[in-house]
């Protein structure tokens, strides 16, 4: 009892301290615990349907931001690894029969394997060069789909996958776990020390490689995280809709991957995961809405672009860093966030006017 007490004291003094004092905070905070509750109120299929693919989709995108937002190296064909991890996932279960809690991850690990085939050619370019090497392993790898049938399905991919779990409230459930608890593992990531290496790399690698950092060993790492967590992604999605076929190397997939980041906010993870989280379930919102319409067929994508460039145009870091300006300000001294009206810094008490 007295464990549990203690457990407790040191809950509420971490929210607090840590989450409390802001805004940003409150926020993710909030945003879990509705997630966590949604299905409390509605069990719609369709409706958690769009959810569990929204947090897979959030997976995704957040690695994505783990590679190319904070070391700089431009990934265009995302993916890849989303597709290998559906596939190695669905023979896992196939052929040797492997339930999803064991074929999952281990697509992710046949995921962190295309990352180092990928990242050691890609390490000493840079730029447009790096941008159109990433873009063609996937068309690479979708030749090869097509020219083995007889292992990857052909054009109708591998169907008949295990089901995720025996319900869709369970599916729901282990989906947004697993996009929070990931999705927390990133941020730590990015906020460690090894974050602070990859901000170096992309910001200047000749300097960091000056300080004596190993910036290959960082880049590979980089490669090999960002495939972990993608592949979590692709396994998930290959259980769920029972299929790996060809669309999870699709490069409209890659290039969606890119824009729900930019749209949400680079260089922070919680910036795409929330860009996912906006622009997919609206995109369900405008099908249904304009279904009523059929003589606006193209309306849907026009005013999904118009509502990304308007975004970019007046919101050129993102929505949700945008938004966190406008309630937090940072520290000149000692670069810590406080909630905007604060004078004085909440960690070394610097004029914050």
């Amino acid at each position: 009892m007295r464990i549990v007490v203690t457990y407790i004291r040191r809950v509420l003094k971490i929210l607090r301290a840590e989450v409390l004092v802001l805004p940003s905070r409150v926020t993710v905070m909030v945003f879990a615990i509705a997630l966590l509750a949604l299905p409390l109120v509605t069990q719609d299929y369709y409706i958690l349907r769009i959810m569990i693919l929204t947090s897979i989709f959030a997976i995704l995108a957040a690695s994505w931001d783990l590679l190319s937002g904070f070391t700089g190296q431009m990934n265009f064909g995302h993916a890849l690894f989303f597709g290998v991890a559906a596939y190695v996932t669905a023979l896992l279960n196939l052929r040797l029969g492997l339930p999803p809690y064991f074929s999952i991850p281990l697509g992710a690990m046949g995921a962190v394997l295309t990352g180092l085939i990928v990242g050691i050619p890609c390490l000493r370019l840079k730029g447009s060069y790096l941008a159109l090497t990433t873009l063609a392993f996937p068309i690479i790898l979708m030749g090869l789909v097509f020219a083995f049938p007889g292992i990857t399905g052909g054009e109708l991919g591998l169907s008949g996958l295990t089901k995720l779990t025996g319900s869709r409230v369970m599916d729901y459930y282990v989906t947004t776990s697993l996009m929070l608890i990931l999705g927390g593992v990133m941020w730590k990531i990015t906020d460690s020390n090894t974050g602070v290496i990859l901000h170096a790399i992309r910001e200047d690698e000749v300097a960091a490689r000056a300080a004596g950092i190993n910036t290959t060993r960082y880049k590979l790492l980089a490669f090999c995280l960002s495939g972990f967590f993608a592949g979590i992604a692709g396994g998930l999605y290959a259980h769920f809709m029972r299929l790996a076929g060809p669309s999870t190397l699709e490069i409209g997939l890659s290039f969606q991957v890119i824009i729900w980041s930019v749209f949400g906010g680079m260089v922070s993870i919680y910036g795409p995961i929330a860009g996912v989280y906006i622009l997919n379930p609206f995109m369900e919102v405008l099908r249904i809405i304009l279904d009523n319409f059929p003589s606006l067929p193209e309306m849907r994508m026009f005013i999904f672009a118009a509502l990304v460039l308007l975004t970019l145009r007046f919101m050129p870091e993102g929505l949700i860093p945008w938004l966190r300006d406008k309630v937090e300000s940072e520290c000149p001294r000692c670069k810590v966030r406080n909630v905007f009206f604060r004078r004085s810094c909440r960690i070394c008490n610097a004029d914050m006017t």
